[in-house]
C-alpha cells in the first residue's frame, strides 16, 4: 500500500472523528502555546535587561575602595579613603584605552526649592560622567571646567527631580534648590531615562561639579568612587587590566600586596542578570512543556482506543494483502497529523497570546524563530513517540483472531 493512500485513510478516520481529534489536538495545542509564551516573556526580558544595561553604558567600568583589616576588624569598603583626586588625575591621564573618566562623590540630604522639598542626593562629577551614563541635556547646558576649578555653586537635575521641585511646568532652569543649606543655581535639566532593570529612578539625580560637593557639602579630600567607559565594549577588560595597573603603582602596592580598590564593570552585572533570566526561561518552559507530556499521553489514549475500536477494520485490511508494516503507517500518521496540527495552531496561539501580553500587561516580549521551531519540533517527536506503541500494537495483532473481535 502507498503512502499517499495511507494518508488518505488516516485522513478519513480524523474527518470521522472530528471532536475527538480536536480535542486530542487540544493538549498539544495548549503545550506548543504555552512554550513558545513562556519563553517569549522570558527572551523580552532578557532583551529589556540587556537594553537598559546598554543605556547605563554597557563598557562602564567602576572604581570603588577597597575593604581593609584594621586591628583586626575588617572595614567596610564605603568607609574608606583610599580613592583620591591625584588617583583619578592620574587614571585621566596615563590610561589610553579610556573614553570618559569621572570622580563621583554623593551628599544626601533634603532639597528644597521655595515651598516644595524632595530627599534624595547631589552627586559630584566631572563633565564627562554624561558621556559615561550616556545621558544628554534636554535643557539649558552641562557645567564647564571652570565650574570645576572655582568650585562654582552650579547643578544639572533630572526629570523627577524638576517636576517635584518646580511642579506646574515651571522653568527649573535659573532656579536655586538648597541642599543640606548650600544653595546650587539650575543651569540645566537631562533627558529622561526612567527606570533601570533594578528598578531605580535614574531621573531622580542632582549633578554638580565634584569640587563643589567635595568642598561645600562634605568638606572632604578623598572621593567616593570613579566612573570610566572604555573606548569599545571589546576593550573593557584590557582597559580594566590598565587601572589596575595604575592604581597599584598610584597606591604603591607591592605585588604581593592586596589591592586596597574594587574594580566592576557592566559586564558582570550583564552576566550576572542574564544568568536568572535564562534560569527563569527555562524554568517557566519546563512547566510549559509539562503540557506537551499530558498531550502527548492523550494522543497515546487516544490512539489506543481507536485501535480498539478498528480492530475488525484491521484484520479486513491484513485480510486482503495489508503488511503489519502498512498497519503501523497507517496509525502513526494518524498520530502525526494530530501533533503537528496542533503544534501549527499551537503556534498561531502562541504568537497571538505573546503580542496580547505585550499590548495588555506591557510586558516586554520577544519571540525567536528558534523557540518556534523548536517547539514544533517537540510537538512531532511527541506524536510519533506516544503514536508508536499504539500503531505497533495494531500492527502486531492477528489477521483471524481481529475479524473475530466483537
Amino acid at each position: 500500500m502507498n503512502s499517499t493512500n495511507l494518508f488518505k485513510i488516516a485522513l478519513r478516520a480524523l474527518a470521522n472523528n472530528k471532536l475527538r481529534a480536536f480535542l486530542t489536538m487540544l493538549g498539544i495545542i495548549i503545550g506548543v502555546a504555552s512554550v513558545i509564551a513562556m519563553l517569549a516573556i522570558g527572551q523580552g526580558s532578557k532583551k529589556s535587561i540587556q537594553q537598559q544595561i546598554s543605556e547605563m553604558g554597557s563598557n562602564m567600568i567602576m572604581i570603588h575602595p577597597g575593604g581593609d583589616m584594621r586591628g583586626g576588624v575588617r572595614q567596610d569598603a564605603s568607609s574608606m579613603q583610599t580613592l583620591k583626586i591625584e588617583d583619578y588625575e592620574a587614571l585621566k591621564t596615563q590610561c589610553s584605552l579610556l573614553a570618559n573618566i569621572s570622580p563621583n562623590v554623593s551628599s544626601s540630604g533634603q532639597l528644597i526649592a521655595g515651598a516644595n522639598n524632595y530627599p534624595s542626593s547631589v552627586s559630584g562629577v566631572s563633565i564627562d560622567y554624561l558621556g559615561i551614563r550616556q545621558q544628554k541635556i534636554s535643557e539649558g547646558e552641562m557645567f564647564t571646567e571652570e565650574d570645576i576649578r572655582t568650585s562654582a555653586k552650579v547643578c544639572v537635575i533630572g526629570k523627577t527631580i524638576a517636576e517635584n521641585l518646580f511642579p506646574n511646568g515651571i522653568n527649573p532652569i535659573g532656579k536655586t534648590i538648597r541642599c543640606n543649606q548650600i544653595p546650587f543655581r539650575v543651569i540645566g535639566v537631562l533627558e529622561s531615562k526612567g527606570y533601570n532593570s533594578m528598578g531605580q529612578d535614574q531621573d531622580e539625580v542632582v549633578l554638580a561639579p565634584y569640587t563643589t560637593v567635595m568642598k561645600r557639602l562634605l568638606a572632604q579630600t578623598y572621593i567616593g568612587s570613579i566612573y570610566a567607559s572604555a573606548q569599545s565594549e571589546d576593550l573593557t577588560e584590557d582597559a580594566v587590566n590598565e587601572i589596575g595597573e595604575v592604581l597599584r603603582k598610584q597606591h604603591k602596592l607591592m605585588p604581593t600586596d592586596t589591592e586596597d580598590f574594587n574594580i566592576r564593570t557592566q559586564q558582570e552585572l550583564s552576566s550576572m542578570l542574564n544568568t536568572t533570566t535564562d534560569l527563569m526561561t527555562t524554568l517557566l518552559a519546563c512547566i510549559a512543556g509539562i503540557s506537551l507530556v499530558v498531550g502527548g499521553i492523550g494522543i497515546m489514549n487516544i490512539m489506543y482506543v481507536s485501535v480498539t475500536e478498528r480492530t475488525r477494520e484491521i484484520g479486513l485490511r491484513m485480510s486482503v494483502g495489508a503488511r503489519g508494516v502498512d498497519i503501523l503507517s497507517q496509525f502513526l500518521i494518524e498520530a502525526v497529523l494530530i501533533s503537528i496540527t496542533g503544534g501549527l495552531i499551537g503556534v498561531i496561539f502562541g504568537c497571538g497570546a505573546s503580542y496580547i501580553i505585550k499590548y495588555v500587561a506591557h510586558w516586554p516580549i520577544y519571540i525567536q524563530p528558534w523557540s518556534v521551531l523548536l517547539s514544533f519540533a517537540v510537538c512531532t517527536v511527541t506524536g510519533i513517540f506516544f503514536g508508536w506503541y499504539p500503531a505497533k500494537k495494531a500492527a502486531d495483532l492477528d489477521p483471524i483472531e481481529a475479524i473475530r473481535y466483537e
